[in-house]
C-alpha cells in the first residue's frame, strides 16, 4: 500500500509540473507556413476563434470556431508574392471560398505545436519527478522519519512558511494556466453584415464573419467590398455547378472493373475540386491521375492547390506527375500529400501499372525559361527513355497499362512502340482522342489528351467562375489493371455539364495513323494554341 502510495506521489508530481508547463509551451508557439496566397504566422488563442490580421491596411477577420475550451487561432498573414494589394484580395477571397484545404493545414499546425508542447511538458514533468525520487532516496528512511516526528509537532513558523509556500506554488499555476491581459486594447468587432448592410445576406459562411472596427475597416471598405462580392461569386458559381454535377449520368463500373478520375492542368482553380470529387463519386472511383500544371507558377504562395487536391481526394490512391508550369517544390508537396508521384518507373498503384514522369520543362507567365530553352531535347530524351521502360516491362511480361505524361511529347514513341495500352496527357487545354496509335504488328495504343481541369486560359484559371470549357476523363480498368473504356466530362462556363460517350478499348487500328507530335508542343508556340470551334471564355 505504501508503494502505491509513493507513486501516486510520484505522478501528482509529473502531472503538477507537465501539464502547466505544456499548456504554457503551447501558448507561446508558431509554426509558420505558405496559408492560402501568403506567408503565414499561425499562434494559438484562448478566445474561440480564428483571427486573421491581413496588417494595418484592412481590417482583422475572425470566425468561431468549433474547439472545447475555447481553444483559438490566431493567423498574421504576410505578404502575397508577386501581388498587389486588389490582386491579393481577389486571391484571397477565391481561396477563401474553398477553405478545407487551408483548414486542414491550420489544423495539422496547431496539432503539431500541442504535441511538441506536451512532449516538452512532459519531459519537463519527468525530470521533476525524478528529482523527488532521488531526492526522497537521499534524505534516506533515518531522516525521513525525523522530518515526520517534526511534522507531528509543527511549529508556528514552520506552518506559516508551508501555507506560503503552497500559496505561491497554487498562484504561479493560476497565473501559468489562466491568460492574463496582453497588453492590446479592446477590440469592438461587428459583424459583417452590419458592417455591410448591402451585400445579400443569403450565404450562411459569411453570416458568421466578424471585422474589427477602425480605420483599416473604413478606408479599405470599397476593396474588401469587391472581394467579399467576389468570394460570393465563388461560392454560389461552383455549388451550382456541383449541384448539375449530381445528377450528371456517366458510366458506372461492371463487376470486377474500377474506375480513374483524370485530372490536369488545374492551374490553381480549387473551385472545380468538389465538383470533379463528385464527378469521381459519381463514377465510383477512388483513383485519381493527375497529369500536372496544379499551379501556374509553381510559386510557395500556390501550395493552396495541392493542398486543396489532397483534402478533397482524400482516401484516393493518387499517381501524379508535375507539369511544366511545376517546379519541384510542387512535386515534392505531392509526395509529402501522400501522392505516388511518377519518376520513370513502372509501378501499380490501384491494381494498375503505371509509367510516367514529371515534364522536364520550366515555364513562366512569359514564356519558357532559359534554362528550359537549353533543355528542349529534354522531352524527347525523356520520351525515348520512357519507351525503353515500357518496352523492358511488357518484355518481362509486367505490361504497361497506363503511361501518364504531362506532354504528349514525352509521350508519342512510347505509344508507337506499342508496349503501353493507354497514353494520357494534359498541357494543350483542349481535348484530343481518344484514338489509336498503331505499333508494331498488330500492337495498338489509345491516345487522350484531357482538356484543362481548371477551364484554363494560359497558366491562369484562378477566378470565381470558368474562364473556358473544363475537363475530367474517366478511365475503366478491368479485374487485371488493363483499360477497357474512356470517358470525358466537360463543364461550361454557362454552368451545364456535357458527358462524353463511353468508348471501348481497345480501339480499331488507325491504319495511316502516326504519333506524330503536336506542332503546338514546340516551345515557341503559345502552348493553349486550340482549333476554332473552341473559343475562349473571357
Amino acid at each position: 500500500m505504501r508503494t502505491l502510495v509513493k507513486i501516486a506521489g510520484v505522478l501528482a508530481v509529473v502531472l503538477v509540473v507537465a501539464a502547466p508547463t505544456a499548456w504554457t509551451l503551447f501558448l507561446q508557439s508558431d509554426r509558420y507556413l505558405v496559408l492560402g496566397a501568403h506567408e503565414a504566422t499561425v499562434r494559438p488563442a484562448t478566445d474561440g476563434h480564428a483571427t486573421l490580421d491581413f496588417g494595418a491596411l484592412l481590417p482583422q477577420v475572425r470566425v468561431p470556431v468549433d474547439v472545447p475550451g475555447d481553444l483559438g487561432v490566431s493567423i498574421d498573414l504576410g505578404d502575397s508574392q508577386g501581388a498587389g494589394l486588389e490582386e491579393m484580395l481577389a486571391r484571397d477571397a477565391v481561396i477563401a471560398s474553398q477553405p478545407d484545404g487551408e483548414i486542414r493545414a491550420v489544423r495539422a499546425a496547431m496539432v503539431s505545436m500541442a504535441t511538441s508542447a506536451a512532449l516538452r511538458g512532459l519531459g519537463v514533468g519527468l525530470l521533476a519527478g525524478t528529482v523527488t525520487v532521488l531526492a526522497w532516496v537521499a534524505v534516506g528512511s533515518r531522516r525521513r522519519d525525523e522530518l515526520g516526528s517534526r511534522l507531528t509537532r509543527p511549529a508556528r513558523s514552520q506552518v506559516l512558511i508551508a501555507s506560503a509556500t503552497a500559496l505561491v506554488v497554487v498562484g504561479s499555476l493560476v497565473l501559468v494556466i489562466v491568460p492574463g491581459d496582453d497588453g492590446q486594447p479592446t477590440r469592438r468587432w461587428v459583424s459583417l453584415t452590419e458592417a455591410f448592410p448591402e451585400l445579400p445576406a443569403d450565404n450562411a459562411g459569411l453570416k458568421t464573419i466578424q471585422l474589427a472596427e477602425g480605420s483599416a475597416t473604413s478606408s479599405s471598405r470599397a476593396l474588401v467590398e469587391g472581394a467579399l462580392y467576389l468570394y460570393r461569386d465563388s461560392v454560389s458559381f461552383y455549388e451550382a455547378l456541383d449541384e448539375r454535377a449530381q445528377q450528371a449520368v456517366v458510366r458506372t463500373p461492371e463487376e470486377g472493373q474500377t474506375t480513374a478520375l483524370v485530372v490536369t492542368d488545374r492551374h490553381d482553380n480549387i473551385g472545380m475540386d468538389p465538383v470533379v470529387r463528385t464527378i469521381a463519386d459519381q463514377a465510383r472511383a477512388r483513383l485519381l491521375i493527375d497529369l500536372g500544371d496544379d499551379t501556374g507558377q509553381g510559386a510557395s504562395w500556390e501550395s493552396f492547390s495541392i493542398n486543396s487536391l489532397a483534402r478533397e481526394f482524400e482516401g484516393f490512391d493518387t499517381v501524379a506527375v508535375a507539369g511544366n508550369h511545376d517546379t519541384d517544390s510542387v512535386a515534392e508537396q505531392m509526395a509529402d500529400k501522400g501522392f505516388t508521384v511518377l519518376d520513370g518507373e513502372p509501378v501499380e498503384v490501384g491494381g494498375v501499372r503505371f509509367l510516367g514522369a514529371s515534364d522536364p520543362r520550366g515555364t513562366k507567365l512569359t514564356g519558357y525559361t532559359e534554362d528550359a530553352k537549353t533543355r528542349n531535347g529534354g522531352l524527347a530524351e525523356q520520351d525515348t527513355a520512357l519507351r525503353d521502360a515500357a518496352c523492358a516491362a511488357d518484355e518481362a511480361g509486367e505490361r504497361v497499362g497506363v503511361l501518364a505524361v504531362h506532354s504528349w511529347s514525352s509521350g508519342s514513341e512510347v505509344a508507337a512502340s506499342g508496349c503501353v495500352d493507354l497514353v494520357l496527357t494534359g498541357h494543350l487545354h483542349y481535348q484530343v482522342g481518344p484514338k489509336a496509335i498503331d505499333g508494331p504488328g498488330a500492337t495498338t495504343t489509345t491516345r487522350l489528351t484531357t482538356g484543362s481541369t481548371g477551364g484554363a486560359v494560359l497558366p491562369i484559371a484562378l477566378g470565381s467562375s470558368l474562364r473556358r470549357q473544363a475537363q475530367v476523363s474517366i478511365v475503366t480498368f478491368d479485374a487485371d489493371g488493363v483499360p477497357v473504356g474512356l470517358q470525358v466530362v466537360s463543364f461550361n462556363p454557362s454552368k451545364t455539364i456535357d458527358v462524353g460517350d463511353y468508348t471501348t478499348l481497345p480501339l480499331p487500328s488507325a491504319g495511316a495513323e502516326q504519333a506524330a507530335p503536336d506542332p503546338v508542343e514546340d516551345p515557341s508556340a503559345d502552348e493553349t494554341a486550340q482549333p476554332e470551334q473552341l473559343p475562349t471564355t473571357p
